[in-house]
This record gives structure tokens, C-alpha cells and sequence, in this order.
């Protein structure tokens, strides 16, 4: 059975940042993953990232091929404030920074994970089996996405979450109700209502909280003062958020996980308002209290604030109702294996290098928001994640040095 020193699974922005990181290091590991997966099959196609320009880039520690310079080579537009990057751009990016900077990537599937006396031992969907001394689990989002259990009861033709719809011509002609107020509902609502769709969308907000556009003219000196911009929108607040995730883990677990759920809560981009205002019914204050199958679709009994109710029918239900990290769904780790990692509300408790309980065993990205911050919901928190983490890696696994010369493993603990 062949042997790694680490094993990093997906290839999205995270997995390839740490990736390209060690490998300037002169780290030696193994990645694994289909480039840009998610984003690639549950997006939709057309829709534009959240994220300004220079907060869309993946990272290797050197800039040496950020988004600026990928779209400059290609005669792209691109902006680093206030020009909405198009999410089919975000893809082919991803794709050449791994061709460049990860070749390195082989293309098959984790199936199975298991604690063994080398570290752990893992196999792929083609066959292979090998045991690594330390895993990085960079899977992003695509095994959390939640439904919520008023819908979850339905049918699978009938009821599906965002993520299983990256081309919403695939609805044209139906009737579709979406549920959700947020980035994923708006976007989809939007591209499935162009795509020819009948589309209607219900949330239990009462209204729906677009990002402010920026301005035509810059942000003034004050304005910069008072609201400082960062890869994750303007504010102090997000500031912090976006700056010091080291200091974010430091806070009380209780003052942490409040400000993951009520921090950069539901709001679609400001440029996606004039494709549904005014073209899309919207059924705002309302929450779902009942789906039943009925006549080959859904129908929903909607309850109002003011406890009002009203159905609503529909072909086919799509909700877009975000991501919960519960590492119960990553369901290619030994049963075994995953008790022996701490969790609270079902996400990993982490080290302030990224590793869990079960020491070699590291989570990054989505997985580790309830740890470091909603920074980790976001691409560019790859910058941090990857430093911190080849860091760790680097002190602690046998490395070349530029000259070549190997440099010795550092005793300690994480």
C-alpha cells in the first residue's frame, strides 16, 4: 500500500490554495478532486459572485496569478470594486490556476476514511488505497445543504435543494416556487424567471435586503474611515471578521456561534434586483407550514406574520435555504473515525491551525466557520486558511528547501 505525508481532498479554492502553498514550500502531498467541482455543478449557469474582483482569487502565497492577472491575459473586464465577476469566469479561473500552480491534482473521489496506525487510510473511487499521516478535508459545501423538514418529507422529483440546479433552462415552461431570501434564492428565482420558468418565490423575511450598490463616484475618505471595505463586505464588524479570524476563535463559543447565524445574514447582490422586482411574485412574511404532494406537484400552506394563511401550488419546490454543517453527512468517514472528533451543533472543533481532535485530521473552509469566523464561507479566506495551515504542515512534515537539501521534521504538538 503506497504512503503520503498529507492528503488534502477537494480542489476548490481552498484545497488548491493550500495546495499550491506546501508545494512552494516544497511539501510534499497528494490532492485530490475534480477542479472547481461546486461551483462548476451547483451553481447556476449565469449567475455572478457576491465577492468584488480582488476578493475572487485564489492564492499561492506569492501572487503570482491572481484573478487581476488571469482576466488581463484573457482581455476580460474586470474591476476590483463594483464589476460583478460572472460565475462561468470564476470556473475557467479556478481551472487554469490549477493547471499552472496544481498540476499535481489527481481527478477521483474519496469513498472511504479510516483511522489506522500509520495516520489514515484512504480509498478512491478508482480502486486505490493508501494511508496518509495527515488529511486536510477541504470539501466546501456541496455535502450540507439543508432543507428544511416541512419539505424534506417530499418526494425527491418533487422537492430539491439550490445546489442540484446548475442550468435552470432545465425548468422552462414549469411552475416553480422558491424558497429563501438570500443570495442562492434570489440568483436562481432570477435565472429560472429568464430561462422561460413560471417562478414565484416565498420567504419568511418581509422584505428582501439587497447590498447596497457601490458608488459611481468612490467612496470618500470618510466613508473608508467608517465602513473600511474587506473581502467580505464594508464595516468594522466584517472588518474584524475578515482581518482577524485568529482572534474570532478566541472569543466565547457562545459569542462565536451567535455571530456565524446572525452575521452577513441573507442579501442578494445589488445588481441581481432588477431582474426579479417587479417580474418575480414575491410572498414575503410568510413561512412554510405545510407541503403535500397533490396533482404531480407541490402545494404549500403559507402562514403570515400575522398568522394568515394561504396555498400556494407549484410543479416542482426548490429550496434555497442555505448550508449546516454536519459532518454526520460527510459520509465517507468511518463511523469510528468521526466519534472521535469533538463537534459542536454537528462542526468540528478546531485547533488554531485548522486541526481537529483526532490529531492529522484538519477541516477548512465551510467546516470551520464555527471556529474562525463567517470569513470561511467566503473564497478569499483561502488566503488565511492556506498560510496557516502550510505553516502548521511545513513545521511538522520533512520538506526540500529551495537549495534542495531536505529540512528536518520540528517536534510538537499542534
Amino acid at each position: 500500500m503506497n504512503k503520503c505525508k498529507i492528503a488534502i481532498i477537494g480542489a476548490g479554492p481552498y484545497g488548491l490554495s493550500i495546495a499550491a502553498h506546501l508545494k512552494n514550500r516544497g511539501v510534499e502531498f497528494r490532492i485530490f478532486g475534480h477542479p472547481m467541482s461546486t461551483w462548476q455543478t451547483q451553481m447556476p449557469k449565469g449567475m455572478r459572485l457576491k465577492s468584488e474582483g480582488f476578493a475572487s482569487s485564489l492564492y499561492d502565497g506569492t501572487d503570482a496569478f491572481p484573478l487581476r492577472k488571469y482576466s488581463a491575459e484573457r482581455s476580460l473586464p474586470y474591476a476590483d470594486i463594483g464589476l460583478p465577476v460572472p460565475l462561468e469566469t470564476f470556473i475557467d479561473y479556478g481551472k487554469e490556476f490549477q493547471r499552472r500552480l496544481v498540476p499535481e491534482l489527481e481527478q477521483k473521489l474519496l469513498v472511504s476514511l479510516e483511522q489506522c496506525a500509520e495516520g489514515f487510510r484512504l480509498g478512491f473511487d478508482d480502486g486505490e488505497r493508501f494511508t496518509a499521516e495527515r488529511v486536510v478535508m477541504a470539501v466546501g459545501i456541496c455535502h450540507f445543504g439543508y432543507v428544511p423538514p416541512e419539505l424534506a418529507t417530499l418526494p425527491g422529483e418533487l422537492v430539491t435543494h439550490s445546489s442540484a440546479h446548475s442550468d435552470p433552462s432545465a425548468f422552462r415552461g414549469r411552475s416553480v416556487t422558491v424558497i429563501g431570501a438570500g443570495a442562492s434564492a434570489v440568483d436562481l428565482a432570477a435565472l429560472l424567471h429568464e430561462n422561460g420558468a413560471q417562478v414565484q418565490l416565498v420567504s419568511r423575511k418581509p422584505a428582501i435586503r439587497f447590498h447596497d450598490p457601490p458608488s459611481k463616484n468612490g467612496r470618500s475618505f470618510m466613508e473608508r474611515v467608517r465602513n473600511p471595505m474587506t473581502g467580505i463586505g464594508p464595516g468594522w464588524k466584517l472588518y474584524f471578521c475578515a482581518n482577524m479570524p485568529w482572534a474570532f476563535r478566541h472569543l466565547s463559543e457562545q459569542k462565536r456561534l451567535h455571530a456565524v447565524k446572525t452575521i452577513l445574514g441573507p442579501a442578494p447582490g445589488w445588481f441581481v434586483k432588477d431582474q426579479v422586482v417587479g417580474k418575480v411574485p414575491m410572498h414575503l412574511g410568510k413561512s412554510v407550514e405545510s407541503a403535500s404532494a397533490e396533482n404531480g406537484g407541490v402545494k404549500l400552506t403559507l402562514k403570515g406574520t400575522d398568522g394568515a394563511r394561504e396555498t400556494l401550488s407549484a410543479q416542482h419546490v426548490i429550496a434555497a435555504t442555505g448550508y449546516r454543517v454536519d459532518l454526520r453527512r460527510l459520509n465517507f468517514i468511518a463511523p469510528e473515525l468521526l466519534t472521535r472528533v469533538r463537534t459542536v451543533e454537528q462542526s468540528p472543533v478546531l485547533s488554531g491551525s485548522f486541526e481537529s481532535t483526532v490529531p492529522g485530521l484538519y477541516f477548512v473552509g465551510t467546516a470551520s466557520a464555527n471556529t474562525f469566523g463567517p470569513l470561511m464561507r467566503f473564497a478569499c479566506g483561502a488566503e488565511f486558511v492556506a498560510h496557516e495551515v502550510s505553516n502548521h504542515l511545513a513545521a511538522r512534515v520533512p520538506h526540500r528547501a529551495a537549495s534542495g537539501a531536505p529540512i528536518p521534521q520540528t517536534e510538537g504538538g499542534s
